[in-house]
């Protein structure tokens, strides 16, 4: 991690930099997809969001990340869980561990506001560091299952669930 990062909870001040760190760091991956910057905007109107940080270093924002609210149940029971998605750094910050940091701090956040379960379709190798497992995931039904598709219990201790059902917040189903 940078030595000057400091995260911190995003403000309504900080929406122009978030959408343009993700406008840029998406247009630089392989798919060049703007859907992001968007889908951050609908999630917020919705009253979706559950974590929202971003990353500064030396006064400038460098990174951001989202965790939203998902519709989610396990073993019959109504669960509150959290979508991760987005997860953006500017380019020339890219791999300096901000990325890192921000879904760190974010799983913490997580934590501590008592929600039991986190979700991410993403790299599974990028995204297993943190304790994602598709093993876990595929226990859930769910419109994104698949390779991609990742669950983590927040409480380590905390039994995983014998099955269930996840889907992202209404905002995802809008994306395109």
């Amino acid at each position: 991690m940078p030595e000057s990062l400091l995260i911190r909870a995003a403000a309504a001040a900080d929406d122009e930099a978030i959408d343009a760190i993700i406008r840029t760091a998406f247009a630089c991956t392989k798919f060049g997809y703007q859907g992001e910057a968007e889908l951050v905007r609908r999630i917020e109107a919705d009253g979706d969001r559950l974590v929202s940080l971003v990353a500064e270093t030396k006064g400038a924002i460098a990174g951001y990340v989202l965790f939203s609210r998902m519709d989610a149940e396990a073993d019959g029971a109504s669960i509150l869980a959290g979508g991760l998605a987005p997860v953006a750094v500017v380019p020339e910050r890219q791999g300096q561990g901000i990325g890192d940091a921000l879904i760190r701090a974010g799983l913490a956040a997580l934590r501590a506001s008592g929600v039991a379960i986190s979700f991410v379709f993403g790299h599974e190798t990028y995204y297993r560091r943190f304790g994602y497992s598709t093993v876990l995931a595929a226990r859930f039904r769910s419109p994104f299952a698949g390779p991609h598709f990742m669950a983590m219990m927040l409480d380590s201790d905390a039994p995983w669930p014998l099955g269930g059902r996840a889907d992202y917040a209404p905002a995802f189903g809008r994306m395109g």
